[in-house]
């Protein structure tokens, strides 16, 4: 059992990726390193830090179901390519040993926080496209699944990555390309969770922890963050994600 103040920071942390996730997304950034800052092994951290993230998954689903209706179709196309890359992505952490993870770990958090910088940016990029464009399904259907493959093996900025590219291959509108990628998330982290219980520990404490933080992080922030300036909480994000990535990499030498 792990001590009041260890579950109160883990509790603190998850709050507030849970508001960031409603506000900017990228709020793994925040739980995942202040899991293994408290000493849990990656991949056991990783796993936990999943489904934690599940309930803040499906809040933002229902948050969005408005701008969905009539999607339907659009949406049921994109499943099976999410769903067969979080299957891939979970099945590749826990066939690949352990130590890999922990190598590659640095990296991905540094990816992931370049996403963060480069969101404006990209949201900028499909604010522009043009309409009524044709696009082939199979390169959006690869991309899919090859986003649901990072996001089964790690997941932090999955979000973005599915942004940018649905992008590419749907005339949509930022809003609604955000409800897609809601669903899309979920499937993610709910496949790969499937597998993670069946297969490998859990730290049952840790992800309901993480549940609770982020539930009631993603609520405060819907309706008391958009106070906060959004770039501040996007560089604060990035610096961490950074310095957090400089620090593992220099833990593994």
């Amino acid at each position: 059992m792990m001590g009041w103040v260890e579950a109160v920071m883990i509790t603190g942390a998850a709050a507030l990726a849970g508001a960031i996730n409603v506000l900017v997304g990228g709020g793994s950034l925040i739980t995942y390193p202040t899991l293994l800052a408290l000493g849990h092994p990656p991949v056991l951290a990783n796993v936990s830090n999943n489904l934690g993230m599940i309930p803040g998954n499906a809040a933002g689903v229902l948050a969005y179901r408005p701008l969905l209706a009539g999607q339907r179709s659009s949406l049921l196309a994109l499943v099976p390519a999410s769903l067969l890359g979080g299957l891939s992505g979970a099945i590749l952490l826990l066939a690949l040993p352990a130590k890999l993870f922990a190598a590659v770990v640095p990296l991905l958090i540094a990816l992931a926080s370049v996403l963060m910088a480069l969101q404006p940016r990209i949201r900028a990029w499909i604010e522009r496209r043009p309409g009524s464009r044709q696009h082939s399904r199979l390169p959006l259907l690869v991309g899919v699944y090859l986003t649901g493959l990072y996001g089964g093996y790690f997941g932090a900025a999955q979000g973005v990555l599915l942004l940018a590219v649905m992008a590419v291959g749907l005339d949509e509108s930022l809003q609604r390309l955000n409800g897609f990628k809601n669903v899309l998330a979920l499937i993610v982290n709910a496949t790969a969770a499937v597998v993670f219980i069946g297969f490998t520990r859990v730290d049952w404490q840790v992800a309901a922890l993480i549940a609770v933080g982020t539930a009631a992080g993603g609520w405060l922030g819907g309706r008391y963050g958009r106070q906060i300036p959004e770039p501040l909480l996007r560089r604060t994000i990035v610096v961490t994600g950074l310095v957090v990535s400089v620090v593992l990499a220099f833990r593994l030498r």
